[in-house]
């Protein structure tokens, strides 16, 4: 049992007059004590603790292996297509690999605000005004690599938040034209 002692300090004080002897007063805090146990443990139980962040992704639902899917066909004026590779390796380009005349030569840039950002920012602005619908905006195709890690496949999906590119998707075919490309940012 937790008690509280007062003492009133011992001893004779003053002259020879008798007193009567006081009694010690105590509190007992088992009960008190208890209550703040049964509190904290309610509080432990009943806070929801911090949930972690997470980005929502849209994934398509599983298509029978027999059924083929035809290949999508989307304006190369409103494509740029990232791949991602070895050691936070970015090459992209704009429009289709097949053409580099029209739309410039495949490029390597870096993450953050002065590299791929930039770029996004660039085109989610200059996309629709070549196309002359404002409603259509800018296509970004993320292609991993094998050699890629998880971190930068986040980044990139950061970097589609914050340069506010509606549509985006991650694939993982690459043409033959590109792998030529993979094996530069792969080395």
């Amino acid at each position: 049992m937790a008690q509280l002692n007062t003492d009133d300090g011992g001893g004779k004080k003053g002259g020879g007059k008798v007193r009567s002897k006081k009694q010690n007063s105590t509190v007992d805090l088992t009960a008190m004590v208890d209550l703040a146990f049964l509190l904290i443990t309610f509080f432990m139980l009943t806070t929801s603790l911090s949930k972690p962040q997470s980005m929502p992704l849209g994934l398509p639902a599983k298509d029978d292996i027999d059924d083929p899917i035809p290949p999508v066909k989307t304006d190369q004026r409103r494509t740029v297509t990232v791949i991602l590779g070895k050691n936070n390796a970015i090459k992209w380009y704009h429009g289709l690999l097949e053409a580099p005349e029209a739309n410039g030569k495949p490029q390597n840039t870096s993450y953050g605000k002065d590299g791929i950002r930039k770029i996004l920012l660039d085109r989610v602005q200059s996309v629709p005004q070549v196309t002359g619908n404002l409603k259509k905006g800018l296509i970004v195709i993320i292609k991993p690599t094998s050699k890629s890690n998880y971190r930068n496949l986040v980044d990139i999906l950061d970097e589609m938040v914050i340069s506010k590119v509606d549509t985006y998707a991650i694939v993982n075919d690459f043409s033959p034209e590109e792998k030529t490309l993979i094996a530069d940012i792969t080395k």
